[in-house]
């Protein structure tokens, strides 16, 4: 295998240095040719094979090269010179690991030896890959452990095959391509594409008007954020971890904000999701994309005519923002957990529980407590200086000697290990002794979303000043405490008298100071069949005889009659107390107090 030495054909020249220029043939070929792969076609310059000679290949490829005498005319000559020197150089070369200390060498070699003074003709990127695993193990007939490619393509599709061959991995790593990944990825591209359809023939549920809530901005910064990181990861080939962050994460992105928006999901974001997420897909999942593109009413192709998307600069500062948030979120679910967990363990009986926590607190700091200011003080100052933070030792032999540290020196340590994690993590921002952002404010503007999730009926956020000293011990900036108590309050029922609407009797907690909206929530928590997207379609009705109206049967053809709305306004409170004899319920209306009874009325609109 090779070329034989033009003269003298006793010597062979080896493959390996034949084939390393073989892609500047391509350039020509077509007119050389004729559009056959074995050079028997016609030239449609009717160029033969034999008026190829040495002079005039160095004319094709050398730009210095003196026009040959040769049949051929100067202006074919031209003409492939031309189409040569406007296809190379080579882009992009890529080829199996196994062929770097070969092949690969040879073929930067060869170029530079060829072309020793116009760098501009050397190959511009080379591409190792490694070899592709069937399910963890090697591909093997004999043992079964076989997929062709037509076989995959029939088994997956051809979007669903490149999914899963994008995601099998990335660098000179044996790439895995997995069956079950396979699968859960065409499930995920049918998911997709149904759920981008109900968005757009069904606005049902989504917010109109302008994109400005918090979550909102969110979305649209991390939105902007994924592209520049995909957009960064395809530049660089590396196609696992664009697929991570132009679908995976972009995804989760959409999750979270169906999660947080509840007021609903704005529609112009959702258009916006749905247009970018088809671009940032595209080059791995084509036709898939080109369905979604023709659904958003798109003209042309989004493989060959749609530009890659331009978008802003994310806002790092709210992305932070939002980090916190969710942690904060996670964080008090645990501290829930543990609170059900140990009031259920103290309960006397069985048959008289402790009821789960109502009401929740999250005291955020302005600053670090004392020891964990002087201790962080300490750390800037050594990392400003070196760059580094010194070992443990050496940090601990120096706050061991601060007289302000001498009560705390068990703890110390412990939260300069949490810097270094954090260190490592976030950069030299963990070491500044303030937030970037107002985390009360963020706490502040989810406040409804905390609540729902939580399950709490009133979640209150306050400074740590506000509390006593072992609560201002434990909170720091970025940390927030968060406190679960029950509030006393008086259960009442609440009835529907609307026909044949399947809601029922339930009954809730009221609690002083209460407002509507508030009773309301705490309905909707206990009737989870009640799914309305705003609080205000759900309305209460108060008896206007609070003693003879829970005893009477509802008129059919008016079954409002006798009671009176209660307007958004009102506020709830409990007078007396069980020492008293009992506890009542009253609601302020206008000015107006009025007794409410142990039951009230709720409609849906």
């Amino acid at each position: 295998v090779g070329t034989r030495l033009p003269w003298d054909e006793r010597w062979l020249i080896e493959s390996l240095s034949d084939s390393t220029i073989y892609m500047a043939f391509y350039t020509v070929c077509h007119l050389l040719q004729g559009g056959t792969l074995d050079g028997h076609g016609v030239s449609p310059l009717g160029i033969r094979p034999e008026d190829m000679s040495c002079a005039v290949w160095d004319y094709v490829l050398f730009p210095d090269a003196p026009v040959p005498d040769s049949v051929i005319s100067k202006e074919k000559l031209d003409l492939l010179r031309r189409e040569f020197q406007f296809w190379y150089p080579m882009d992009l070369r890529v080829s199996g690991k196994d062929l770097v200390p070969n092949h690969l060498t040879y073929y930067l070699y060869n170029h530079v030896a060829m072309w020793p003074k116009h760098s501009e003709m050397w190959p511009r990127a080379v591409r190792a890959n490694g070899h592709l695993l069937l399910n963890s193990e090697k591909m093997s007939k004999s043992t079964g452990n076989f997929l062709t490619l037509s076989e995959a393509i029939s088994k997956f599709s051809a979007d669903g095959m490149r999914l899963a061959l994008a995601d099998a991995g990335d660098t000179v790593e044996d790439a895995n391509f997995v069956e079950s990944v396979a699968e859960s990825g065409v499930l995920r591209l049918h998911a997709w594409v149904e759920w981008a359809r109900d968005v757009l023939q069904s606005p049902h549920g989504q917010r109109l008007g302008p994109a400005s809530s918090f979550n909102d901005r969110v979305f649209i910064s991390e939105m902007n954020a994924g592209v520049h990181k995909t957009e960064k990861l395809y530049e660089k080939m590396m196609f696992k971890e664009a697929l991570k962050t132009g679908f995976f994460e972009f995804q989760a992105c959409r999750d979270r904000y169906r999660e947080l928006a509840l007021d609903g999901m704005n529609r112009d974001l959702l258009l916006r999701f749905i247009e970018l997420q088809t671009l940032l897909l595209a080059p791995v999942c084509p036709h898939v994309c080109e369905h979604v593109w023709g659904l958003l009413g798109k003209p042309g192709s989004v493989v060959r005519e749609a530009r890659w998307p331009v978008v802003d600069a994310p806002d790092e500062i709210l992305l932070r923002s939002a980090e916190y948030m969710r942690e904060a979120t996670h964080d008090a679910r645990i501290r829930l957990k543990v609170s059900l967990a140990s009031t259920h363990s103290r309960s006397p009986s069985p048959l008289q529980p402790h009821r789960p926590p109502s009401h929740c607190i999250f005291y955020v700091a302005k600053n670090y407590p004392p020891w964990q200011h002087v201790t962080l003080t300490t750390l800037q100052r050594h990392y400003q200086a070196n760059g580094k933070l010194p070992d443990n030792k050496q940090i601990s032999v120096e706050l061991g000697a601060k007289p302000e540290l001498k009560k705390h020196l068990k703890r110390v340590m412990p939260f300069v290990v949490m810097i270094k994690d954090n260190l490592e993590r976030q950069g030299p921002r963990a070491l500044d002794l303030q937030l970037e952002f107002d985390e009360r404010a963020v706490l502040m503007e989810n406040i409804t979303y905390l609540t729902t999730t939580l399950e709490v009926d009133e979640v209150r956020v306050l400074f740590a000043s506000e509390a006593e000293q072992r609560i201002r011990d434990e909170c720091r900036p970025g940390k927030p405490h968060v406190n679960f108590y029950v509030e006393p309050g008086v259960s009442v029922m609440l009835v529907n008298h609307e026909l044949s609407n399947g809601h029922f009797s339930t009954r809730v907690t009221v609690h002083d100071g209460d407002c509507t909206d508030r009773i309301i929530r705490r309905l909707m928590k206990s009737d989870r069949g009640i799914k309305m997207p705003v609080l205000s379609q759900v309305s209460l009705l108060r008896y206007l005889d609070p003693n003879m109206g829970p005893r009477t049967i509802p008129h059919l053809g008016s079954p409002m009659h006798g009671t009176a709305p209660i307007p958004r306004d009102a506020l709830f409170h409990i007078t007396g107390t069980p020492s008293d004899g009992g506890c009542g319920i009253r609601v302020s209306i206008g000015g107006e107090s009025h007794e409410v009874g142990d039951t009230l009325v709720y409609a849906l609109a």
